[in-house]
């Protein structure tokens, strides 16, 4: 990667650490305010309409933050998906081979780990995707806090998986959760998409364009009833990623320096502060490990995630398909497939769409419970394996493999 590029990749990662930690905070404060004795206003404030109805969009506040606030989310994800898949680690097919054969993994076997725990159970038809998406804010945030002496592979692969994941994940969420679509809108959605394309095509910089269209293709998307999120994933992989001759940045990336902080500092905390308010009472508590449906989730995010990223890892580098990112053993990719357990932004929002009531409840504290535990489990894996090199690194030796083989 040249030094531009790991300029833009520092500048992410630090973006993300401080969202991580500010997104950790919301959800306390949620959580606090949700079984405190001020239950009633945090309840109130999340269930209030807003809105224009003349629009079809008197919509409560809670729904804005899932709906609104998380469209500008993915289209910070689709301009870093975009970067990566044009100039970035997934642009080199040798490289980027090994992050979407795990994400891939990291997708598949939570679904079928839940379904085949919760078959059966009220609600499993869709909680089975709620397991599926690892927490880019989140898992990034850990890395930098814990993992500062892992070599810095370990952050490019977190992130190349963390965004391929996403991206699976999006197109569930487009494909089991719209019940049915207005085709009418739908075009027209597409229409405001096809215009923003062909104004970076023709290098029009006008604000005045880009946000009317913006904001007309989340609306069509909105009223054709597709999850509007994927507007802004759409526009994002629309963007321009190379910079032209004499062009300091491309649009994708002024964009990505004005919106993340954004992003990873208001939008998602604000989406997690009306998310996680999770009542916690004996009922909830006790699902956790008697109720067959929650216990489905948590398996399938912890156990599901793991096996999966690390797994399927293992099984493609021994059989040559793909090849370990520079300076990273095996336990270390272990300590990382850990951090792909954390579903929190993505894995709330499917729970809001799958379940209702106190099955919604449950799931939510299965989701919380179960982040929190890969959150703690691989930050410490990588407080260990950050001393193996930096002891390593001491006695003025090259990284080794976990087989004794130097890996640079």
């Amino acid at each position: 990667m040249n030094s531009p590029l790991r300029s833009e990749l520092t500048r992410y990662l630090r973006t993300e650490t401080v969202g991580g930690s500010i997104l950790l905070v919301a959800a306390a404060v949620a959580l606090l305010w949700a079984n405190s004795r001020w239950s009633g206003a945090y309840t109130a404030l999340r269930d209030f309409v807003i809105g224009p109805s003349a629009l079809h969009l008197n919509l409560t506040v809670s729904t804005w933050a899932q709906d609104g606030l998380l469209a500008v989310f993915f289209f910070v994800a689709g301009l870093e998906l975009k970067r990566e898949l044009v100039v970035g680690e997934l642009a080199d097919r040798k490289k980027a081979l090994l992050p979407i054969i795990a994400a891939v993994g990291g997708v598949v076997t939570p679904a079928l780990i839940t379904l085949a725990v919760g078959w059966g159970q009220p609600g499993i038809e869709e909680a089975w995707a709620i397991p599926v998406a690892t927490d880019i804010a989140f898992a990034l945030g850990v890395l930098a806090l814990t993992g500062s002496r892992i070599p810095a592979g370990a952050r490019v692969f977190l992130l190349s998986l963390a965004v391929v994941d996403d991206l699976l994940a999006i197109a569930i969420i487009a494909t089991v959760f719209t019940t049915s679509i207005a085709f009418g809108w739908l075009l027209g959605s597409l229409t405001c998409a096809v215009g923003y394309w062909y104004a970076q095509h023709r290098r029009i910089t006008s604000a005045w364009l880009y946000v009317p269209l913006a904001l007309l293709t989340w609306y069509c998307m909105h009223q054709a009833g597709v999850h509007a999120t994927l507007a802004g994933v759409l526009l994002g992989v629309l963007t321009r990623v190379r910079p032209d001759p004499g062009e300091d940045a491309a649009p994708a990336v002024r964009l990505e320096h004005r919106l993340q902080p954004w992003s990873a500092g208001l939008c998602v905390p604000l989406f997690a502060l009306f998310a996680s308010g999770v009542p916690i009472n004996g009922d909830v508590l006790g699902s956790l490990l008697t109720d067959r449906l929650t216990l489905a989730i948590i398996l399938g995010m912890f156990v599901g995630k793991i096996t999966g990223i690390f797994g399927v890892s293992w099984v493609s580098v021994r059989l040559g398909l793909a090849t370990k990112p520079s300076g990273l053993g095996f336990r270390d990719m272990f300590s990382l497939s850990v951090l792909g357990a954390i579903g929190f932004t993505v894995s709330l929002l499917v729970t809001e769409l799958a379940l209702e009531g106190t099955e919604q409840d449950k799931a939510k504290a299965a989701v919380l419970l179960t982040s929190s535990a890969a959150s703690l489990i691989g930050s410490a894996l990588l407080l260990r394996r950050g001393r193996v090199h930096q002891a390593r690194v001491a006695n003025d030796t090259r990284p080794r493999d976990d087989n004794g083989g130097a890996t640079t």
